[in-house]
């Protein structure tokens, strides 16, 4: 048999305009000669036979030819006249040809063809075989077989998302997989024909089951226990979320697939590019570090600021990378925290309770929740969580930073408002290096052109990364430090320009704690200076199981995405073992005043990027990840060592960090699908792009599924809000249920795999325009 012709999303809508694009493919491809391309573009013209219709001889197709034309609904809901469509398949012998000629065919818009079918259907999909007659070869078979598969429900849906023929023939793969052949042999009994029944249904069970209900077992494992084959040994590798239904069965598994591989963890880092690493990697986990701990100091008064998020990233980030299951994670703040820290702080005062006494209390109960979520091997709740909720909540986190940026700069403008004549500062004393009492001159302008100029700095700077300009490793250098980059501008325009006063970061001398007078490196669950409510030690268990949903969240899913088969990584991970260690030292780290941490999602896969060896040649492919250990401990080492900078430090404008923040928020509305609908819904249908979620759904479908998301999205801005803020990680896991059980009534199932597959590509540095931001809909 040819490969044959594979045409996808052909803009067609005549029969004609689909005849001639299959014989020119047919052609090209060199199926069929160059002379017999008018024989065969009338061949599929003229009338066709329906297989249960014999040809009549009066009307001949072609003299001596016979094709044959099958036709069927493809959607689920047959019954329904509006949504079905039909798959034309012609089959049958043409004597011209030299060579049997093949092709496959998906209309970028459903057609009805005139004269094609008895019933004015519109068609989807189109499959031509024709060919001279051959023994061995049953065109009239094929094209039953043919019909078969475009009938079942998995390869149908296949057929719908595909993107390539490789796509095609993995989605026939797995419906061969699920097929049962009987041997050409006479059968003894009819009870083993019985038998046959009921495994057929343990095997369509298995199919159309969810993943997360099996458990983790793929179709393949039922069929390997009747014909165990090297593809059932393939399918056996060790799912890191499959539950043993073992008491920290999970945790054990976790720790006898990583820790073989200790040694190797060591020696792989004998390598440059992990110094490479190790030094760009610095800085992208530097950059956040100083950020937010500044913005923490601002939201909590200090309580916790830089240093305290610095040796807390010091900490955490050396003994995760010495014990951790998937030692490429980075451990860092992130927006989520910093919104809850803000709430609790807010809660706190409100109540006349000792914040970071709070926080000790919580951090107890973050121990004993982990260690309880480990025990029943919780991790495997990862497999519930759908891009719905990712999207939501990562876009709620960019609308958080971005207001945040500007409200922080209406505060500035509030205080150095712009006046007709500050004649009062001539007999008061107010310089650059010290902090005005009354409104001080040109610090609002100031203060918006180092903000604005760090945003537009950081982020053209992103672009040229992956701009045609320049060889790629200059672009990359460039890119990746960006952020440091125009850190340094800013800080410089602002240190020469020495009589405007503008707020600088404060950071403490050496290691000490941001508040020397009132607290120290260690806090004594009882209270500092007044007793902590005895009922608030048992009451904390609420704010800490609202502190595990935003760790679990965003360490569970950086690791399913740094764990992406497409990276090749070889030595596993461990969501049991990695889970435990970050929110267990989180825990620890309340009871000396420090930040807790999780996975970082974009430091993360960033820094598997930069371990990755890509092949030579004109199209790279990945050979190898360098995974190991000490690049990420290094890393750590040398973030903690920056509190030694304190005097560089004390010169950063708060205002550079506004950029940063802000440059935050719009990048990660990168890669969010939800925000690419929000913008659809203000361009008309002829402009939107070409993705599978808006040519295989409806547009007024998929803007439902747009407004939907959106009143999710008010509501918890409304209850972020609100006093009640701290409750926002628990109405946020309520949108999973929402997911799971009201949207798959209101859609079908092409539509939610359409609006709410994972299909976020690996990206690496040499695709042009797109970058790590768009592979992830995780908040920075």
């Amino acid at each position: 048999m040819p490969p044959g012709a594979v045409l996808l999303d052909l803009q067609e809508q005549s029969l004609v305009g689909i005849a001639s694009k299959v014989v020119d493919s047919m052609v090209k491809d060199g199926q069929v000669r160059e002379q017999d391309r008018a024989q065969l573009f009338r061949a599929l013209l003229l009338k066709h036979s329906h297989p249960k219709q014999p040809a009549s001889p009066s009307d001949p197709l072609l003299e001596g030819e016979h094709i044959e034309m099958e036709t069927f609904s493809v959607t689920q809901e047959r019954d329904s006249a509006e949504n079905a469509e039909a798959t034309v398949v012609l089959v049958g012998e043409a004597q011209f040809l030299e060579k049997p000629a093949m092709a496959f065919v998906r209309l970028k818009d459903p057609v009805v063809l005139e004269s094609v079918l008895e019933v004015e259907l519109p068609v989807r999909f189109l499959f031509v075989l024709l060919g001279p007659s051959l023994p061995h070869m049953e065109y009239h078979e094929i094209g039953r077989a043919i019909s078969t598969l475009m009938a079942d429900q998995e390869f149908n849906v296949a057929a719908y998302l595909a993107e390539s023929r490789s796509e095609l023939v993995t989605g026939i793969n797995e419906f061969l997989d699920c097929s049962i052949v009987i041997p050409p042999c006479e059968i003894q009994s009819e009870g083993w024909l019985r038998s046959i029944v009921q495994f057929q249904r343990q095997i369509l069970k298995s199919r159309f089951r969810p993943l997360e209900r099996q458990g983790g077992k793929q179709p393949s494992e039922t069929l390997g226990k009747v014909l165990p084959s090297k593809q059932q040994e393939a399918g056996d590798v060790d799912d890191p979320l499959r539950r043993t239904r073992r008491p920290f069965g999970g945790l054990v598994k976790d720790i006898k697939r990583r820790y073989p591989h200790y040694i190797s963890d060591i020696t792989d880092a004998l390598n440059p590019q992990v110094l490479a690493a190790v030094i760009f990697i610095y800085f992208a986990a530097l950059s956040p570090a100083v950020t937010f701990g500044g913005l923490l100091g601002e939201k909590t008064k200090n309580w916790m600021g830089v240093s305290e998020l610095l040796v807390s990233t010091a900490v955490q980030g050396v003994l995760f990378s010495l014990v951790g299951a998937q030692p490429l994670l980075v451990i860092g703040f992130s927006g989520p925290l910093l919104v809850f820290e803000e709430a609790f702080f807010g809660f706190c005062e409100s109540q006349g309770f000792e914040y970071i006494v709070g926080r000790v209390w919580i951090g107890f109960w973050l121990i004993l929740i982990v260690v309880v979520i480990v025990a029943f091997e919780g991790s495997f709740l990862v497999r519930f969580i759908s891009r719905f909720t990712q999207e939501i909540f990562s876009f709620l986190i960019s609308l958080i930073f971005i207001y945040e940026t500007f409200f922080k700069l209406f505060k500035i403008f509030a205080q150095h408002p712009l006046l007709k004549n500050y004649d009062y500062l001539n007999s008061t004393a107010g310089t650059a290096d010290s902090t005005p009492k009354v409104p001080h001159p040109n610090t609002a302008l100031l203060s918006l052109v180092l903000m604005i100029g760090t945003f537009f700095i950081a982020f053209f700077l992103r672009k040229f990364k992956n701009s045609m300009f320049l060889p790629g490793t200059i672009r990359r250098i460039i890119g990746d430090f960006g952020v440091p980059i125009s850190i340094l501008i800013m800080v410089l325009i602002d240190f020469f320009i020495t009589d405007t006063y503008t707020q600088k970061l404060s950071v403490p001398s050496g290691l000490s704690v941001s508040l020397e007078d009132q607290r120290g490196w260690f806090i004594s669950p009882m209270g500092l200076e007044k007793d902590f409510p005895i009922w608030m030690m048992f009451a904390s268990v609420v704010p800490a199981m609202l502190v595990f949903i935003l760790i679990f969240l965003e360490s569970q899913i950086t690791t399913l995405i740094v764990s992406k088969p497409e990276r090749k990584m070889v030595k596993g991970s461990g969501f049991h073992l990695d889970l435990l260690l970050v929110v267990g030292m989180g825990g620890v780290a309340a009871l000396f005043g420090l930040p807790w941490l999780s996975a970082a999602t974009v430091r993360s896969v960033t820094h598997a990027n930069a371990l990755t060896v890509m092949s030579k040649g004109a199209k790279p492919e990945i050979e190898k990840v360098l995974e190991q250990r000490i690049s990420g401990m290094l890393v750590a080492i040398l973030v903690g060592l920056s509190i030694l900078m304190e005097p560089i430090l004390k010169l950063i404008p708060l205002a550079v960090l506004f950029g940063i923040f802000l440059y935050m928020g719009v990048t990660s509305l990168n890669g969010i699908q939800l925000f690419d609908r929000m913008l659809l819904l203000l361009v008309p249908p002829k402009y939107h792009p070409d993705e599978a979620y808006i040519h295989r759904v409806k547009t007024w479908r998929m803007h439902m599924f747009t407004l939907i998301q959106i009143v999710c999205l008010v509501l918890l801005w409304v209850i972020k809000s609100t006093p009640a803020s701290l409750a926002l990680p628990f109405i946020l896991i309520l949108t999973i249920p929402l997911r799971r059980f009201l949207l798959t009534r209101l859609f079908t199932e092409l539509e939610i795999k359409c609006l709410d597959a994972d299909d976020a590509k690996v990206q690496f540095d040499e695709t042009l325009g797109e970058d790590v931001y768009d592979e992830t809909q995780m908040p920075v």
